[in-house]
């Protein structure tokens, strides 16, 4: 009954949840319908330096001209976690109303303020608004570096007059674009006082793009001929190199195994007092479980609970949920269906735990929970307190702070325990086909390397090779401004490196055998997940070399993130491996013969 009360209380929850937070499947923006003359919603989002896309902050932290009755508007949790901070703009734009010169207001400017706006100016802060759920970008203002090579003789300058072009289809808005006029300019270049006149003008014309196209121009810069010749390729060259070694290492793989059948089968011919040798050898010690059970399948669960995540993300990616500026829709994504699979982490550990004959099933799911929570956790609190020192919109309130822990307590908690008492009682028994001996083998002395380093580099080496490609566009898109809209490539590429991270494992995990080592349980997940360690070194390259990222905050952001990122990949990954290999090491000793 308390079981039943529990799940009950955790629906309830999600559906909650569900409901003040939904995911929107399509609605490209606002659905309203204007007449001339109606105002049309414009909220001002954040402002920020350009090449660092973590720090953020609010549009009116810098001195613009701010209306007499700022207006907040309600926002989900995805859009809360992505840091948006909508607030009604100054500009009033009208349906269908056209203004040639528009005063926001006169402003003096103090020092203190020319100052900031000098700050913002030399580091490229750009601003983003929202009209009618439209995005809309500029640049505050522009340095000039012409003909001068010391910094103290840069000019700096603030634009002062914005014109918005807004594209109309009969009764709806369809585009909007913003630019600045480049004559309008403030000197800022002086610690002085400046007297500023901040101005608009809006340019109304008629366009066919029906209402439902309207988002698709932001997606075509990840679809543009160019872009698709270089997925393509990337796609191409992974698979080539992927099927040439896997096809490689598999037909020697086969050839060997196919030769230690018939080897061991004429063995039981010839004499059964022979001595064994090979994997053969070890068949009594090859299904002895690992050290630490518990922690073993602790990442199991957590694994599979990521890979679950990892395929439900790409379901709604595919069937067009992420479309671009559907704003934190990833995020409400992530979040709630992270909570609703804690069930199938908490099944898997204590099932698994179960069958390796563990003891305490209640310390196992209480690791399960927190071997990724915790460090991610851990990770967001020290980020958090960073973000609210800078005072960016990246610093989450106390009221979805408190949503996030009601998930966790209502939705996470009870699930992941509830998965973990079904796999308990699922008496499931270790399927092993030879007999384990009372007393371990000794392991023979091995070359270095076949010990564990060795075996990971290589092993994560293959994987990572045929992603790396399009790693770059997805770090350009988290960590950057491009838009990334090509799912479907990206589902290939994944299937590609789940495909070779099985392979690989089972292929490593073969010639550990055959050397006479029977530990593999633990080698073949860390095997299988050493490719998240490959992709968290390409985040030192992609940030040293490819990016133009600088300051604490936004260092800390991406390197804390991506730690957890691919500690994810780790465990997911490791998952798979090691699961490739228990089919592959339970069917070649099912094949033979042992005593």
């Amino acid at each position: 009954m308390e079981a039943k009360k529990m799940m009950v209380c955790g629906l309830y929850a999600v559906v909650l949840i569900l409901f003040c937070n939904p995911i929107q499947v399509r609605s490209d923006g606002s659905d309203h319908k204007y007449k001339v003359g109606d105002p049309v919603p414009l909220y001002a989002n954040k402002v920020g330096p350009f090449h660092n896309p973590s720090e953020t902050y609010r549009f009116f932290d810098l001195p613009f001209c701010s209306p007499a009755h700022p207006k907040e508007k309600k926002e989900a949790l995805g859009e809360v976690l992505n840091g948006d901070r909508l607030v009604s703009a100054p500009y009033k734009l009208d349906f269908l109303q056209d203004k040639d010169t528009e005063i926001v207001c006169k402003k003096k400017l103090t020092k203190e303020e020319v100052a900031q706006f000098r700050s913002a100016v030399s580091k490229d802060y750009y601003f983003q608004m929202y009209y009618d759920d439209l995005p809309i970008w500029g640049f505050l203002g522009k340095v000039e570096k012409e003909g001068k090579s010391d910094p103290s003789e840069y000019k700096y300058y603030l634009f002062k007059h914005l014109h918005f072009e807004i594209f109309y289809n009969k009764d709806r808005v369809i585009e909007i674009n913003a630019r600045t006029d480049p004559n309008a300019l403030v000197d800022l270049s002086e610690d002085k006082e400046v007297e500023v006149e901040f101005m608009y003008s809006v340019k109304w014309k008629e366009t066919n793009t029906p209402f439902e196209k309207r988002m698709e121009k932001y997606s075509h810069s990840s679809s543009l001929p160019h872009h698709l010749e270089i997925h393509w390729f990337s796609i191409i060259n992974s698979c080539v190199t992927v099927l040439l070694l896997t096809g490689f290492l598999a037909t020697i793989l086969m050839r060997v195994l196919k030769n230690d059948f018939v080897k061991y089968a004429h063995d039981e011919e010839a004499a059964d007092d022979q001595e064994e040798t090979g994997w053969k050898y070890i068949h009594g010690d090859v299904f002895r479980y690992p050290k630490h059970k518990s922690l073993f399948a602790a990442a199991l669960g957590s694994g599979t609970q990521l890979f679950t995540l990892t395929i439900f993300i790409f379901i709604l990616a595919l069937v067009g949920v992420f479309y671009p500026y559907n704003r934190g829709a990833l995020f409400t994504a992530l979040v709630v269906i992270y909570a609703l699979t804690s069930g199938i982490a908490g099944y898997t550990a204590s099932s698994f735990y179960c069958q390796l004959e563990g003891p305490n099933w209640v310390r196992n799911l209480l690791l399960t929970g927190s071997l990724f929570c915790g460090p991610l956790l851990l990770t967001f609190c020290f980020l958090n307190t960073v973000a609210i020192a800078y005072s960016a919109t990246a610093a989450l309130p106390f009221g979805t702070i408190v949503v996030i822990f009601l998930i966790w307590a209502l939705v996470t908690s009870p699930l992941l325990v509830l998965g973990g008492i079904a796999g308990k009682n699922s008496k499931a028994e270790f399927q092993a086909p030879v007999r384990t001996t009372k007393y371990p083998r000794e392991i023979p002395p091995l070359p270095w390397y076949r010990g564990s380093l060795p075996q990971m580099a290589m092993a994560g080496f293959l994987p990572f090779s045929a992603i790396y490609i399009e790693l770059y566009y997805i770090f350009a898109s988290v960590w950057g401004h491009r838009i990334y809209t090509i799912y479907s490539i990206l589902f290939i590429v994944f299937i590609i490196l789940l495909i070779v991270t099985a392979f690989i494992t089972v292929a490593l995990t073969y010639f550990q055998l055959a050397a006479e080592d029977h530990e593999w349980w633990w080698r073949s997940f860390l095997c299988g997940g050493s490719t998240g360690l490959f992709i968290y070194g390409y985040c030192l390259y992609y940030y040293y070399a490819r990016s133009d990222m600088s300051g604490f905050m936004q260092t800390s952001f991406f390197f804390g993130y991506m730690a957890c990122i691919c500690y994810g990949f780790f465990l997911m990954l490791g998952t798979v491996g090691f699961r490739a290999s228990l089919f592959f090491v339970r069917h070649i000793y099912r094949s033979i013969k042992c005593e």
